[in-house]
């Protein structure tokens, strides 16, 4: 007989609730402690192989996972806020949640969240203590400059950057002073180190994953966005379409309709919220590219503001990141210059493999490249020579769109090497 266990995690208690398929309570426990013994007594003495567990999402929600797998058919995670949606009483116990976990599970009204493989968990895991290292570091830098206003003085340069701190070191200051903003730069060594190693670690991993050279191929897209994109996904092949990625991560606009009323209002903001920033933040180094998206961008700029064109780019770049992960080829309009080169950092972070460029020693310069100037490799040839997937035809209905818009020669311009004055800038930016 198939039970149904709703538990109610803390991160020192834990409650269940068992109830047999009519709804019977059967069984109840509560274990002030939440660790591998008492999960592994829980499991061998109140759990059955035919059982179904529930939980809703929490912090530690996933160890209990792992560890009451083994004593039980399947173990369920919930959404907390759709369930509460579902479920609202005014008297509100860990004994009721725990049972109102359970007879949602029973009725099949559970709103279940997805669970990911081990893999996106440490990823997820990761990328989220990243960005909180950064925001710690930004907090740093803003209470650096607070001291320094306070005294009016106002550093003209990047607080990471050297010629901060031989600015900072110029400064005539009290002994109070001198002490409160080398406190703070010695927190801020602390934090950059500690991102620097992260980024190493991160980097390698990376580069053994084909998708994340995928969507690095995509404008504005680094490899910290990509591995953050990654860790929201996971399996992409659960979304349907491109529009469901959107819509898991917040990109799309929130719908109000009522009879022949209908308002789309701001963007829903789903999901995970450091993915989505990220992805607006690339959005922003879009601007200036000169294919499709950054036709888009300036486009959508002249009649809607600044911001509003940002996020739209920035949904772009998700549905892009679909059709890449599922049909697995690269991005076709990646300006060939700055995807080298963020593929090459990629490379050179992880491997420390470094390749020659220019001619080989005793080799004359060709004819067709005058002093001055240097060769740009065609988007295939960039693509060959960082193991990334050749990119296929786009298909006729895409090229009709290119000869619209005018961007018929930039496309045709990117499978031909470019002969470009040296030292000319990319294009492109890279977010971190």
């Amino acid at each position: 007989m198939t039970r149904y266990v709703g538990i109610d995690l803390h991160k020192h208690l834990i409650v269940g609730h068992v109830v047999d398929p009519t709804g019977k309570k059967v069984d109840a426990f509560r274990f002030e402690r939440v660790d591998p013994v008492t999960l592994e007594y829980i499991g061998r003495t109140r759990l059955k192989p035919e059982d179904q567990v529930v939980l809703e999402a929490t912090t530690n929600c996933w160890a209990v996972v792992r560890a009451l797998e083994p004593f039980a058919a399947r173990v369920t995670v919930s959404n907390p806020m759709a369930t509460k949606a579902i479920a609202k009483a005014k008297v509100k116990t860990d004994k009721i949640d725990a049972a109102v976990l359970a007879h949602l599970l029973r009725l099949g009204y559970l709103p279940e969240v997805w669970q990911p493989d081990q893999t996106t968990q440490v990823l997820r895991e990761w990328t989220a203590r990243r960005s909180r290292i950064i925001g710690q570091r930004t907090a740093v830098i803003n209470r650096l400059r607070s001291t320094l206003a306070q005294r009016l003085l106002h550093c003209p340069h990047d607080m990471t950057s050297q010629a901060a701190r031989d600015w900072i070191a110029g400064q005539t200051v009290d002994d109070d002073t001198r002490w409160l903003l080398e406190s703070d730069l010695r927190l801020m060594d602390s934090l950059q180190a500690e991102l620097d190693a992260m980024d190493k670690l991160l980097a390698k991993r990376g580069y053994v994953d084909p998708r994340v050279k995928l969507l690095m191929t995509l404008p504005g897209v680094s490899r910290q966005t990509a591995q953050a994109l990654l860790a929201a996904i996971g399996d992409v092949s659960r979304f349907p379409d491109a529009d469901s990625l959107a819509s898991y991560l917040g990109l799309v606009p929130s719908t109000r309709q009522s009879a022949s009323h209908c308002y789309h209002g701001h963007i829903t903001k789903q999901g995970r919220c450091h993915t989505r920033c990220m992805l607006i933040q690339s959005a922003h180094a879009v601007r200036n590219h000169p294919g499709p998206l950054g036709y888009f961008f300036r486009r959508l700029s002249k009649r809607k503001p600044y911001n509003v064109a940002a996020v739209a780019v920035a949904h772009k770049l998700v549905l892009l990141a679909w059709h890449v992960l599922t049909k697995g080829e690269p991005y076709r309009y990646a300006v060939p210059q700055a995807t080298e080169k963020k593929l090459r950092k990629l490379r050179i972070q992880a491997t420390g493999e470094r390749r020659r460029s220019g001619l080989a020693p005793g080799t004359k310069r060709p004819v067709n490249v005058p002093k001055g100037s240097q060769k740009i490799k065609s988007l295939p040839e960039v693509y060959a020579s960082e193991q990334v997937p050749p990119a296929r035809p786009a298909p006729a209905g895409e090229l009709r769109h290119l000869r619209a818009v005018k961007l018929n020669d930039f496309a045709a311009g990117l499978q031909q090497p470019q002969i470009v004055a040296r030292g000319r800038k990319q294009e492109e930016g890279d977010i971190e």
